[in-house]
Parts: structure tokens; C-alpha cells; sequence
């Protein structure tokens, strides 16, 4: 059984926030009508996320190997990582996106939920994705690398 080293979790977590970054800043600035700079605060702010994502899926893959023995992914497993993962964020970042737009905390939670909504999706599809790009790799009879990846 092998799980991702460290390395490999700053690579996924840095990765997930460039790349939702980018997509996110332009979209969220056209579907709210707030300007591109004010949308980028809030998503650069949001990289909060890049420590919660590295300490989620951490933990969340300690949590796997404990209860299942193994660190593959189903799919139910896979929808439940995703809303975890988001359900936490809510928590962290409502009271900023109420804060720094000047709105109370209903329109931030009903902003933040059509943010979830496209990170849910996102962080579902990025994973997948990643596991695919990134494999894990079983370990040999000498600790070296074999060639089999596991399944995602």
C-alpha cells in the first residue's frame, strides 16, 4: 500500500488553487457583475483553501487507510471527499466574502454556495483528473517503484 508523500500533496494543492483560480476570477466577476480585482481578492483570499485543501486531503487520507485499509477512491467516496472538502470551506470563508463586499452574511452565504457549487464540481472532476495524471505507485519487494499503478 502506498500513500501520496508529501511532496506530492503541495504539488496537488498548488495545482488545484492555480488552476480554480484561473477559471474562477474571470467567471465569478461576469455571474455576480462585481469588477475582475474585486473577484480576484476574494479568490486569491480563498487560497486559504490551499492550506485547508493540503490538511483536508491529508487527514482525509489517513482517515481512508484507517476505516477501509486502503487509499483507493470510490465514487461515493469520491462525492463525499468533495463535500467535506467544501462544507469546510463555507465555515472559513463567509465571514471575509461578507466582510470585504460590504454585505451582511445571507447574500455572502448565497454567493459562497454558487462558489461551492463550482468548486464541488471542480474539486470532483480535478481529482479524478489528478489521480489519473499522478498515479500511485505500488512498492516492490525493494522499496523501489513498480510499474503497476494503483487504482484511482
Amino acid at each position: 500500500m502506498s500513500m501520496r508523500s508529501f511532496s506530492d500533496r503541495v504539488r496537488h494543492a498548488v495545482m488545484f488553487e492555480l488552476i480554480g483560480i484561473a477559471i474562477f476570477t474571470p467567471a465569478a466577476a461576469w455571474l455576480f457583475n462585481q469588477p475582475v480585482a474585486h473577484m480576484g481578492v476574494i479568490g486569491v483570499v480563498s487560497t486559504v483553501a490551499t492550506a485547508w485543501n493540503f490538511m483536508f486531503n491529508l487527514g482525509f487520507d489517513h482517515a481512508l487507510v484507517r476505516f477501509t485499509g486502503r487509499v483507493a477512491k470510490t465514487m461515493p467516496i469520491r462525492v463525499a471527499h468533495a463535500m467535506l472538502f467544501e462544507a469546510g470551506l463555507i465555515v472559513l470563508l463567509i465571514p471575509f466574502v461578507a466582510w470585504y463586499l460590504g454585505i451582511s452574511l445571507w447574500p455572502a452565504l448565497m454567493m459562497d454556495s454558487s462558489i461551492v457549487a463550482f468548486y464541488l464540481v471542480y474539486a470532483f472532476a480535478f481529482n479524478i483528473a489528478y489521480d489519473r495524471v499522478f498515479p500511485l505507485r505500488r512498492l516492490g519487494a525493494h522499496g523501489r517503484t513498480a510499474s503497476r499503478a494503483l487504482p484511482a
